[in-house]
């Protein structure tokens, strides 16, 4: 086999996921921001640009040059850990390139073989993808519902289970907007002296006690670890893993991902740690954000649509066709919004997600859902 035969099979993998209109491409940015995460508007602030300025004034480079165990380690990554550890009120902190990669790290590491992972059906897919690549076992439960956590652990000791569960959720699931019953899953952890494990991705900066994000009252326990990105409200890139000291160390001496990747942009952590900054000196953003949401809440009801509460905004359609055709409809008149399709959301429930940030108006809002009904109606 030569020539383009080789890529036959791949070129039909293509065709399929046309057939099912869930073929995917790259689009550029244009019109009104209503598909990011950048929800505290912080990608662009000035603040954080002269910061990253003086820092390359100052001799900062740009690449970190290696891995945090050799060359890589700079004192900007930690302040940043250390600036992350008296933010978020825990032992320690630890900063990662990504959260798909932090989520991959602390579930390939810390569950130990006879363990348990019990992962939210809803979650993250890196944390699916660190979880099943991890030595523990994995089960699933229902999306929000700790009792359901519960009996899996049950089930896992009565079969003979003798390690340790870990219970692994998101605070606020990135393509529903709605948020975990965390006090309820710390109660089933604590019931069966186990670990939970949060995903603060699309929390951090924007709940909790001054942006601390909706675990901000579970941190700093024994057993606890939290992962908050650096890429969404926050404005940068990378994520920062908080834990007690002693798993932060265990992480630098056994995650595969940590231990041989080069370490991320120390720009990168400048910029993340005046984000901190900015979310615990601007108030106001996150005031001027909830009323952004409860506008968009109370338009997408008007229109039959049920609102999610948080600046994630699901308007479900169902059909892959019917929803990009919506997204593509409303992009020509000026609004950035995105189509999701399976396999990122359940079978049947193709939506908009519709991203509430900083980057838009009030009136912004208004002018989306009137579009969005008069396409809705065509």
């Amino acid at each position: 086999m030569t020539g383009r035969a080789l890529l036959d099979r791949y070129e039909a993998s293509l065709r399929g996921l046309a057939r099912k209109s869930r073929l995917r491409s790259l689009s550029g940015r244009a019109g009104l921001d209503f598909a990011s995460n950048d929800y505290l508007g912080l990608a662009g602030s000035k603040r954080m640009a002269d910061a990253v300025a003086a820092a390359l004034a100052n001799g900062t480079p740009v690449g970190a040059t290696g891995s945090r165990l050799l060359r890589g380690n700079g004192p900007e990554h930690e302040a940043l850990e250390e600036k992350a550890a008296k933010f978020f009120r825990s032992e320690r902190a630890l900063f990662f390139g990504g959260g798909y990669v932090a989520n991959f790290a602390v579930l390939t590491t810390l569950p130990q073989k006879g363990d348990l992972v019990v992962l939210d059906e809803l979650i993250h897919a890196s944390a699916h993808e660190g979880a099943r690549a991890g030595r523990a076992e994995v089960v699933e439960a229902k999306h929000n519902d700790a009792d359901a956590v519960d009996d899996a652990v049950k089930n896992w000791r009565a079969s003979g289970g003798a390690g340790r569960a870990w219970i692994v959720a998101e605070s606020l699931y990135s393509m529903d907007g709605d948020r975990a019953p965390l006090d309820d899953l710390m109660a089933v952890a604590d019931r069966h002296e186990a670990f939970l494990f949060v995903d603060e991705a699309h929390a951090t900066g924007v709940y909790g006690l001054g942006g601390r994000g909706l675990a901000h009252h579970l941190e700093g326990r024994d057993n606890v670890v939290v992962l908050h990105t650096c890429g969404k409200a926050l404005g940068a890139s990378g994520a920062i893993v908080t834990a007690p000291a002693i798993l932060c160390d265990y992480l630098i001496n056994r995650c595969r991902p940590f231990i041989y990747a080069t370490a991320p942009s120390p720009l990168m952590a400048v910029a993340s740690a005046t984000a901190l900054d900015i979310v615990a000196d601007e108030p106001e953003r996150r005031e001027r954000l909830a009323k952004i949401v409860a506008l968009a809440g109370a338009k997408a009801e008007a229109l039959g649509f049920k609102p999610s509460g948080s600046q994630i905004l699901p308007i479900v359609i169902g059909d892959n066709a019917r929803a990009m055709a919506l997204a593509e409809a409303l992009q020509a008149r000026g609004f950035d919004v995105r189509g999701i399709r399976p396999p990122t959301v359940p079978e049947g429930t193709a939506r908009l997600r519709i991203s509430l940030t900083l980057n838009v108006s009030e009136d912004d809002v208004a002018a989306l859902f009137a579009a969005l009904s008069e396409e809705c109606s065509r």
